[in-house]
């Protein structure tokens, strides 16, 4: 680059104002966090936030407006205000810590009210503060109140596509009204979702198609552009089987047509198909049918799958009709099959005893007979004879209707339970025991239905349920606190076993999908007294010994999941007393602090601990100790000696390197000023003495 080039670069940097460098400073607003800082001042130093009324209340000062303003000129007005009550101000900030967002959100949320959000918050966010929306919201009819101001937006388009512009961006003080839906009546009960979508989402708007007749879901639904007649038709769940599918009304702006729905799905031309208009109805009436008389014509009435009028060729069996006609139901009483003649005269007709004695002889029928298959009568107490063991299954344990009930081939484990009345409260679904029948012998099965509702799976796990099986559901044991007894219902492979400080002692039932803090939880946690860091967890159930050493204390402070030992039924947890008595402890795992101290005794010692760690422990030197000439003996350096620490010349240096090194083994000793043969003796001591004449020294103290 040129010198010419270099000098009109600089003349260009220079004609740009200062001010253009300047970053922007933020106007403060209601909700914002201010940190007021005054050195010297307790009641300063804090955090202060913008109210509702744009003030910020400061001591001796009380409330100042500071929204609006920028955070230099609201600066200035607090300083101002200040020092009519404080002379130095000199070292007086104020920043910008937080922006917040107060927002009221009412209507239809599960917790309306006035919620406190983060500055750049969304209306998506707000709700969700506000507990979420309730059942019957009306999603397209959103409310944004700004003062005076109103403005409605569809908060439904907006989930539907995710588009965040169509959100309106939120300022402190703005109220969200979520309106109901008119579905929901004028009359305050409780709805499910289930319940409203059923009735559509057309609300009350005069563009909204109405849908009734015969379909399964009648309901009113929002105009849609380009929606057809079948779409329609599907949203309200198709027709029913009693719909007259070629005679379909549809009315548009008043006028009436005739949709034929057969006609179109014979020919597939979309000429068929009307427009649908804002506004529109679809009824959809019951097809009328005739009846049905013939020469050959007979009639098959009550519990079969098809009943009606069937035209039947010359010399059709009784077996071939009552086919025709879908069979019986499984509600069908079949032993007592009727056959009405046409000249009035009734047949009685045993189906069950037809099938099950040889040789014997189906009525005939002729046209005209009208056949009547009756429901069964379901007495107080069914006998159990009407059912015979091979269609039966015994249900018995922990569930409501215990009991023998029918089975058939195409129910499962499921229907069975639900015909049951379903697990009690106390049935232990992880644990359902299946006895089958083979070759006349009985093959135990357990089922883990805890585990299949939790986690699914493939359907074909679930035990296929046969006539004759027994299901057994049993019971799950009783907190063995409450009842000691009740130990011998709990299996001993289905336990884990907590000992120690803890708040319930005890056995407790436990599986796979338990672990560590379950366990300790399950026995109400561990006790004041509780030693968290030396926690053990014997493993039983594995070839040899195996001890784990939990360090709880450790979790706690850093949340890491690995502490956390993986245990397994028959294991015993001990929580141990951190007050227990030293004699527990090894002479090498701990330090002796004897002498004048508050609490003399033996103590447990780390690596990372140092001397005034131990003399704390230990309630710290008594007013009459000897502070200066504190004896330390080394047992575990491999060189018996001891040193003398000087604890009052280290009080007024704050040096580090003047505090003796003690390990586990060792012995601090604290003198007593009083002891006249110490002074004597402490006279003529240098930093390391004999370890035997220290020994003679204590034991003559």
């Amino acid at each position: 680059m040129t010198f010419r080039r270099l000098f009109f670069l600089l003349l260009l940097v220079l004609s740009v104002s200062p001010q253009a460098f300047a970053a922007v400073e933020p106007v403060l607003r209601v909700g914002d966090v201010l940190t007021v800082s005054l050195p010297g001042e307790a009641a300063f130093n804090k955090d202060f936030q913008v109210d509702r009324r744009g003030q910020v209340v400061l001591p001796e000062v009380g409330g100042l407006k500071v929204a609006g303003m920028e955070l230099t000129e609201a600066t200035r007005t607090i300083r101002e205000s200040l020092g009519k009550a404080y002379r130095d101000l000199e070292r007086l900030t104020v920043t910008l810590k937080e922006r917040k967002l107060l927002v009221t959100v009412l209507g239809y949320v599960k917790t309306p009210g006035t919620v406190e959000l983060a500055g750049d918050a969304t209306v998506q966010m707000a709700i969700g503060a506000a507990g979420g929306l309730a059942q019957g919201a009306q999603l397209d009819r959103f409310q944004l109140r700004r003062g005076k101001e109103q403005s409605n937006f569809d908060y439904k388009k907006y989930l539907d596509t995710g588009d965040v512009a169509l959100l309106p961006e939120l300022q402190p003080l703005d109220t969200i009204f979520v309106p109901a839906s008119p579905l929901t009546g004028n009359v305050q009960i409780d709805f499910d979702g289930r319940t409203l979508a059923q009735s559509g989402d057309g609300a009350e708007e005069r563009s909204s198609i109405k849908v009734f007749g015969e379909v399964n879901t009648p309901a009113i639904f929002a105009f849609k552009k380009d929606a057809s007649a079948i779409d329609l038709i599907m949203r309200a769940g198709g027709v029913t089987r009693y719909a007259a599918v070629d005679q379909i009304r549809i009315i548009n702006q008043g006028k009436p047509v005739v949709f034929n729905l057969q006609q179109y799905l014979d020919s597939g031309d979309l000429s068929h198909l009307p427009k649908i208009e804002p506004g529109a109805t679809l009824f959809v009436p019951k097809q009328v049918e005739e009846i049905r008389r013939g020469a050959l014509t007979v009639y098959v009435m009550g519990e079969v799958a098809k009943p009606g009028a069937f035209e039947g060729k010359q010399g059709a069996s009784f077996i071939e009709i009552l086919a025709n006609a879908g069979g019986p139901t499984r509600f069908a009483e079949t032993r007592q099959i009727r056959i009405m003649r046409a000249d009035g005269k009734v047949d009685m007709f045993d189906l069950v005893r037809f099938t099950e004695v040889a040789g014997g002889k189906l009525p005939e029928v002729a046209a005209g007979d009208a056949i009547f298959v009756p429901e069964k009568t379901q007495s107080a107490e069914p006998s159990w004879l009407k059912t015979p063991p091979s269609r039966a299954v015994q249900v018995m344990g922990a569930v409501v209707k215990p009991g023998r009930y029918e089975w058939s081939d195409e129910m499962s484990l499921f229907d069975l339970l639900a015909a049951a009345g379903g697990p009690t409260a106390r049935g232990d679904i992880a644990h359902i025991d299946i006895l089958k029948s083979e070759n006349d012998r009985a093959r135990p099965v357990r089922f883990n239905l805890a585990a299949f509702m939790q986690k699914g799976g493939s359907l074909a796990s679930v035990p296929k349920i046969q006539g004759g099986n027994v299901i057994m559901i049993p019971e799950l044991p009783i907190d063995p606190s409450d009842n000691k007894s009740q130990w011998t219902r709990q299996a001993s492979d289905q336990s884990i076993y907590v000992m120690g400080q803890v708040g319930a002692p005890g056995r407790y039932a436990f599986n796979s999908n338990l672990h560590f803090l379950d366990i300790i939880s399950a026995a109400n946690g561990p006790t004041g007294s509780a030693d968290l860091r030396n926690v053990r967890v014997s493993h039983r159930n594995q070839a040899g010994a195996a001890v784990t050493k939990v360090n709880l204390a450790r979790y706690f402070e850093t949340g890491d999941e690995s502490i956390l030992p993986k245990v397994k039924t028959g294991d015993v947890i001990f929580v141990p007393d951190k007050n227990k008595d030293w004699l527990d402890e090894a002479p090498e795992n701990t330090v002796r602090v004897i002498g004048s101290v508050g609490k003399p005794g033996r103590y447990r010692f780390s690596d990372n601990m140092t001397i005034l760690d131990l003399l704390a422990e230990a309630g710290g030197p008594t007013p009459d100790a000897y502070q200066s000439k504190i004896v330390v003996v080394n047992l575990a350096t491999g060189q018996d000696q001891a040193r003398v620490f000087d604890l009052v010349s280290f009080a007024k240096s704050g040096d580090v390197r003047k505090l003796p090194v003690v390990r586990t083994g060792d012995t601090v000793y604290v003198p007593n000023t009083e002891q006249s043969e110490w002074k004597v003796f402490m006279g003529g001591v240098r930093d390391a003495v004999s370890i035997l004449s220290l020994f003679a020294l204590i034991a003559r103290i």
